[in-house]
Formats: structure tokens, C-alpha cells, sequence
């Protein structure tokens, strides 16, 4: 990647490589995981209450809200140089009065494993981590080796991807989850939506032609009980599972152990149905 590249972000912004002692307030959970995995936990100075890992690093550093609610006054009592949106987690709100108020604002919008290269490579490139996101890289590049040679073993699957209930809400195509599921031959349904989440009327989630519907751990935390209920919806022959959320829908550092993840469970799950 050319190495001016690596300093535009998602919104086309070209940055500046930060100065020494830069203080990051990270608004989306994996980029927070992320920052710490590339050695700038000490300079994280503030969060979301949803940027849970890694958890005892964080117990220290104040929580601003939300994603979608954040405190702008409280995040700019930490006088931060740099704050980290991303276009899903994010609203347009929280982003136009950070780019009034903030000197620098770095917009992210993963939206496929690959996707990941871009993402090391900003980070590194502005905090001067450059070494750390090219190892980065390179394990990222192992584990979707890994997930290929998984998927040449596998048949195609029509997957119901479900995370939330009440109303049943899953991913379109053009989603990080579905891509990260792709990466297996697995597609999500519905195959075409005007929404990236569209909701699903429960008499509807047997016409859409799924052979297997996973059940996230987030954001609705799905449960075993939960199973009953789908198979119950689905007509009875649809597999039903539960699925750790964080590995399939969490970009930066947990990308990798997330296509780790995706090799394992569809091989258990290849292995359980011959």
C-alpha cells in the first residue's frame, strides 16, 4: 500500500502523522481492542461503555456514553488530539460536532475482513505503529488462508443471521457479518434489502429460504432457550445455533481470532451433520 494511502480514511480524509504523547478517545469497541493490541493503550484516554476489551486495561478509562449517545462534553473535558468514529457505530451527529471541536477525527468503516489491511495500516501510519500493522497484516493473511482451505471442504449455506428479537432484525449482504460469513460460502438471506439490518416479520423468516439460521451473542444476547422458539418458526428442519457475535462482527485486532473462529465452527458444524 502507498505509504500516503495509509493516512485517508473512510471519509477521504487525508491525516497527519500524530505528534508524540497523542490522546485517542476511541468510539467503537474493536478499534479500541485494536489500539491496545498495537501497544497505544496509554494513550487511550477515553471510551464507550461498549469498548469492553481488554477489560482490566479498561477499568481506568472513563466511559463517554454510548456509541450512538455519546457524551461530546464530557469527551472534550479530555482535551483528546484524536478521536476514532466508525460509519455503522457512529451517527452523523456525534461526527459533525467532533470535526467542529476536535483537531483530528478518523472515520472507519470496515466492511469486510479485508477490509482489516486498510484499517492496520491508518493506525499504524498515524500513531507510528507501522511495524505492529504489518504483523497485523501478515496474521490476518494466515488465518484467511486458514478460512479458504476450511471452505474448500464445505458446501454453499443460506444463512438466517439473526441479532436481535422482538423484532427479529439480520444482516444485509453488504454488511461486515455477511462478508465475514462469505469468506465460508455462506450467504446471508434475504438476498437482496434496502436496509444493512432490515427487520423480519416472524411469518416471513420461513419464506426466506435459509438452511441454517445462527442466533448472535450481540448485540441480543441469544440463548439456548432462544432455540426452540426459531425452529419452532422456521418449520422444524432449519438447524438452528448459537454463534459468538464478537468473532463475526468485531473488525481490528479481532478479526483475526474471529476467521480462527469461523474455521472451527463451521468444521464442528460440517463434522455434527455428516
Amino acid at each position: 500500500m502507498d505509504r500516503d494511502a495509509r493516512l485517508v480514511d473512510a471519509h477521504g480524509q487525508r491525516h497527519t502523522r500524530a505528534a508524540q504523547g497523542a490522546r485517542i478517545v476511541s468510539l467503537v469497541p474493536s478499534i479500541t481492542e485494536l489500539l491496545f493490541d498495537m501497544d497505544l493503550g496509554a494513550q487511550v484516554v477515553g471510551r464507550t461503555g461498549f469498548c469492553i476489551h481488554p477489560r482490566e486495561a479498561l477499568r481506568s478509562v472513563p466511559k463517554l456514553g454510548g456509541t450512538k449517545d455519546v457524551d461530546i462534553e464530557a469527551l472534550l473535558a479530555l482535551e483528546p488530539s484524536h478521536v476514532i468514529v466508525n460509519i455503522d457505530e457512529n451517527t452523523r451527529e456525534t461526527f459533525a460536532a467532533l470535526q467542529e471541536r476536535v483537531p483530528h477525527v478518523l472515520v472507519t468503516h470496515p466492511n469486510g475482513p479485508r477490509d482489516n489491511i486498510a484499517l492496520y495500516a491508518l493506525m499504524g501510519a498515524v500513531f507510528d505503529r507501522e511495524q505492529r500493522a504489518q504483523e497485523l497484516v501478515e496474521t490476518l493473511e494466515v488465518a484467511l488462508a486458514r478460512v479458504a482451505r476450511a471452505a474448500s471442504g464445505l458446501a454453499p449455506r443460506r444463512v438466517l443471521y439473526l441479532i436481535w428479537r422482538e423484532p427479529w432484525m439480520t444482516v444485509a449482504r453488504d454488511t461486515y457479518i455477511s462478508n465475514m460469513l462469505a469468506v465460508l460460502g455462506w450467504q446471508t438471506v434475504p438476498t437482496h434489502s434496502a436496509l444493512r439490518y432490515p427487520v423480519i416479520a416472524s411469518e416471513a423468516l420461513a419464506t426466506l429460504g435459509a438452511d441454517l439460521c445462527l442466533l448472535s451473542s450481540e448485540p441480543y444476547p441469544f440463548r439456548d432457550k432462544h432455540i426452540a422458539e426459531l425452529k419452532a418458526l422456521l418449520g422444524g428442519a432449519t438447524p438452528v445455533q448459537l454463534i459468538d457475535g464478537e468473532m463475526v462482527s468485531w473488525y481490528g485486532s479481532r478479526a483475526i481470532a474471529g476467521l480462527e473462529y469461523l474455521a472451527d465452527y463451521a468444521g464442528a458444524l460440517n463434522a455434527s451433520a455428516a
